[in-house]
């Protein structure tokens, strides 16, 4: 049911249970999303952004007014500040201005055991927890593994020792047709985007692009 009077927008959505609060507000519309910006207390709306996924933050900013995009980027810690203003200077259109942040990034000298215990103690935050990317120590994308792959292994097996090193990739600044032509063409449920140096920066899922 629509909810046609601003003030009983705001009553319904403060109602709300705090872990789905954010999955509603991102699917609101930019009218109302800017009614809750505006009206929520500094500490209501760091709890929001912190909550959501970072593509859902962008989005969402990407069609507000100068002065809620400044309330939001002054409530937000440093780490996740500094991730939305890159986020929102990628080019229209392309890989880097559909991608997420939350994404499962393992280090290549992990073993397997460690790879389980990142992944319990962060996946619940991640967009997919089923394709895991490998880093070497200059966060340069190495290669890629599945979960399949970590049940598959022994616990003291090291991630660069059971990865795929054949990566499909995107480039930040590639046009999002070429992305849904590499969905397309090669299957894929995410899609990890790299930046001019191959630092991954980001994932894109089938979802997100579709």
């Amino acid at each position: 049911e629509e909810i046609e009077d601003e003030g009983r927008v705001l009553r319904v959505f403060r109602m709300l249970p705090k872990d789905i609060s954010s999955d509603v507000f991102s699917y609101m519309t930019s009218e109302q999303q800017q009614l809750i910006a505006e009206s929520a207390t500094n500490a209501e709306l760091k709890a929001l952004v912190d909550d959501m996924f970072m593509d859902d933050t962008v989005d969402f900013l990407e069609e507000m007014p100068a002065n809620v995009v400044k309330k939001v980027l002054q409530n937000a810690d440093e780490g996740t500040r500094k991730t939305i203003n890159q986020f929102l200077n990628y080019p229209e259109n392309s890989a880097g201005s559909v991608m997420t942040a939350e994404y499962v990034g393992l280090k290549k000298n992990m073993t397997v055991e460690q790879a389980f215990d990142y992944i319990r103690k962060y996946g619940v935050d991640k967009e997919t927890i089923y394709t895991c990317y490998v880093m070497d120590e200059k966060r340069r994308l190495e290669g890629v593994v599945t979960v399949k792959d970590l049940l598959l292994n022994d616990y003291a097996a090291l991630m660069g020792d059971i990865m795929d090193p054949h990566v499909i990739k995107a480039y930040t600044t590639e046009d999002q047709e070429k992305v849904v032509e590499t969905f397309n063409e090669y299957n894929l449920l995410s899609l990890p985007v790299v930046d001019g140096e191959d630092r991954l920066v980001g994932i894109i899922t089938v979802d997100d692009v579709m």
